[in-house]
């Protein structure tokens, strides 16, 4: 690794890497593939463990940015759906507070990383009101 390589990034928060695989391949499970195409969950949350490790060990700040970005993306599909699963919206809303709370503390380290993540900060502020406020999936309005 170069000496040049800045790592102050990785020392954010652990939240990330630990809470995201689960609900990551909650929220990927329940895409739109039909269910005889989808992978297990167990399968999926392995995969999204090694998917994060990788990007923590041998990605750049860059990277785990691209890849919250896409979480992001996730989420807000979830928020925004007419009728998400109710597993989907737990997930989603898990999600959307551990990477705003990691956008969030962006703010104190050096580079442009806050103001690059400040159209998801407002996309993640948006879904996480939509999933708290509004009603589950069966509940009465």
């Amino acid at each position: 690794m170069s000496g040049r390589r800045r790592l102050d990034w990785l020392g954010l928060t652990p939240e990330p890497e630990r809470e995201l695989p689960a609900a990551v391949a909650a929220l990927r499970a329940s895409s739109h593939r039909p269910p005889e195409a989808r992978t297990a969950p167990a399968e999926l949350a392995a995969a999204e463990r090694r998917r994060v490790e990788r990007l923590v060990l041998r990605g750049s700040r860059h990277s785990w940015l691209r890849y919250l970005a896409e979480v992001t993306e996730l989420v807000t599909a979830v928020a925004t759906a007419p009728r998400p699963e109710p597993g989907d919206r737990a997930a989603a809303l898990l999600a959307a507070e551990v990477v705003l709370d990691h956008h969030r503390m962006l703010i104190g380290l050096p580079g442009p990383g806050y103001g690059r993540t400040a159209r998801d900060r407002a996309a993640l502020e948006g879904a996480v009101r939509t999933l708290r406020t509004t009603p589950r999936t069966g509940e009465s309005r």
